[in-house]
């Protein structure tokens, strides 16, 4: 089984939780805006699965970028992502809007966490913070994976 020698954090940001997150309401007004946060993520994430890692980084916020550059997210994912094998599944566990994350630039964040299984890897939790860009769409800021408690 393969070790990550991380609790990894890939992305260099977000990597902190704001506390008291919990599940989106759908009721709220916000969950047209999750919802569209969640889409973007999940087609990033395809990016990911697929080995596709130079995409991801094009693919990332602004702010993603300019905390490292591609060939640094590549080799990041090269060295942690890949050794966990195909993805297996991946099940939404939380959606949560947000506008003050710590370590982060004012503005909106959605918080997705995804229960994941990978080939070598049962149990993970992948935490992924897209945020609302000034043109108006949603682009990976964070990616965080840790083990399953």
């Amino acid at each position: 089984m393969v070790r990550l020698s991380c609790f990894l954090a890939l992305s260099f940001v977000l990597m902190l939780m704001p506390a008291g997150i919990t599940a989106q309401d759908k009721a709220s007004p916000k969950s047209g805006v999750v919802e569209a946060a969640q889409n973007a993520t999940e087609s990033w994430l395809a990016r990911v699965d697929y080995g596709k890692y130079g995409e991801s980084w094009d693919q990332a916020a602004k702010y993603f970028q300019t905390k490292l550059t591609r060939q640094q997210w590549i080799q990041a994912l090269d060295k942690v992502r890949t050794p966990l094998g195909k993805l297996q599944s991946r099940k939404l566990k939380s959606a949560t809007y947000a506008t003050d994350v710590p370590n982060a630039p004012a503005g909106e964040y959605v918080i997705i966490q995804y229960k994941t299984s990978f080939q070598n890897m049962n149990d993970a939790i992948e935490t992924v913070t897209p945020m609302l860009e000034k043109d108006g769409s949603w682009k990976v800021s964070g990616y965080f994976i840790k083990p399953a408690p």
